[in-house]
């Protein structure tokens, strides 16, 4: 498995900063009387097959809670039925949540009306989806511009700021093509470009590349960490794909049954796993490419601080042993200009080997 996922400092963790969603207790049960279901603490503990048994009911989210950080890409992962596109919808109410609450920017979701709802899905957060579900006699400019025609926008003004749109996610000169007359790859970039276009605060994707060809689904995510290191707009990625989840996230919730089973990092869900499920989930996983060399510093001495080649604090394990190998000497890892440790080739070998590491998180922090 190959993810030569880039090196990326982690958006800003400012807990004093309000997150832009903030998900508590959120449930979604389908089926008859699903309200008891949440408020029944007998109820609530059955697994699925007994649910089904006893209520004639589906928990397709289970008492889920998470917060999403601004400037984030937070990575929503699991197999087919896990809850996790159920859980995108009910981000904006597209899919009722039958308990827990839900904010945006500190504003109950639950609560508001549909006028507010429809200012939410057109302005707020903007929902990209496997399926283009693009007009079939509209061109590429008019297809994006769509929503600013919803919103009134006049007719100059939403071809200008389309057409700077589709120059921005690669379609220039395609403008006035049809959806019929694009590759795959095309349609999913005109389907990005119209959420853009209205400039959301959260781009919310729901297995937007699935259905695309492995090098064409290699571009686009390539795209997106393109634009979110460009613009540093709040993502929320839904996926089955554990490698599409490690190479985009900066955190991810890892589901199972509709519940959150792990909510970390990268380097948390695959450095710690935190039950059976996940350990398997990650157990392929090349260690060196998603670990980084925090898991593997020591403490830089004061005749470390001028010596050896300098690695910033993010950068992979498999970076670092590039360089302490070059250099025949070990690492020092330098954040903004100061050196915070030292890594050599022992050290970094560990970890590779999942052998505990000084720079070893706690496994029972956010991770679990």
């Amino acid at each position: 498995m190959a993810l030569a996922a880039p090196t990326r400092k982690p958006p800003n963790d400012d807990s004093t900063e309000a997150p832009v969603f903030a998900v508590d207790g959120l449930w979604k049960v389908f089926g008859p009387k699903a309200a008891r279901v949440p408020a029944d603490p007998e109820l609530a503990a059955l697994s699925p097959a007994e649910l089904r048994e006893r209520a004639g009911c589906t928990a397709a989210v289970r008492d889920v809670s998470f917060d999403v950080r601004k400037g984030e890409v937070f990575v929503v992962m699991g197999l087919s039925g896990s809850g996790k596109s159920t859980l995108v919808r009910c981000l904006t109410r597209l899919i009722e949540p039958t308990a827990g609450t839900i904010a945006i920017d500190g504003e109950d979701v639950r609560a508001m009306d549909k006028a507010r709802l429809r200012e939410l899905r057109r302005h707020r957060a903007a929902m990209v989806f496997q399926h283009f579900g693009l007009l079939p006699h509209r061109t590429v400019l008019d297809n994006v511009a769509y929503g600013l025609q919803i919103q009134g926008i006049g007719k100059a003004e939403r071809r200008e700021r389309a057409a700077e749109v589709v120059a921005k996610v690669g379609l220039e000169g395609m403008e006035q093509r049809r959806p019929g007359q694009l590759s795959g790859g095309q349609r999913q970039r005109v389907g990005l470009a119209r959420a853009l276009v209205v400039d959301p605060e959260v781009l919310l994707f729901d297995e937007p590349f699935s259905a695309l060809d492995p090098l064409i689904r290699r571009d686009m995510q390539e795209e997106v960490i393109r634009l979110h290191e460009e613009e540093g707009r709040t993502m929320v990625f839904i996926t089955h794909d554990l490698q599409e989840a490690l190479r985009l996230g900066d955190r991810i919730a890892l589901m199972r049954d509709g519940r959150v089973v792990q909510l970390g990092t990268p380097e948390e869900i695959v450095g710690s796993p935190a039950d059976d499920y996940v350990r398997d989930f990650v157990r392929d996983v090349p260690r060196e490419q998603v670990m980084t060399v925090r898991r593997a510093m020591r403490p830089a001495s004061e005749e470390d601080a001028g010596n050896g080649p300098a690695v910033p604090p993010e950068a992979t394990v498999a970076e670092a042993i590039e360089a302490v190998a070059r250099a025949g000497a070990p690492a020092r890892v330098v954040d903004e200009g100061r050196c915070v440790g030292v890594v050599d080739s022992d050290a970094l070998l560990g970890v590779v080997a999942g052998v505990a590491a000084p720079g070893d998180a706690d496994p029972d922090a956010e991770a679990r």
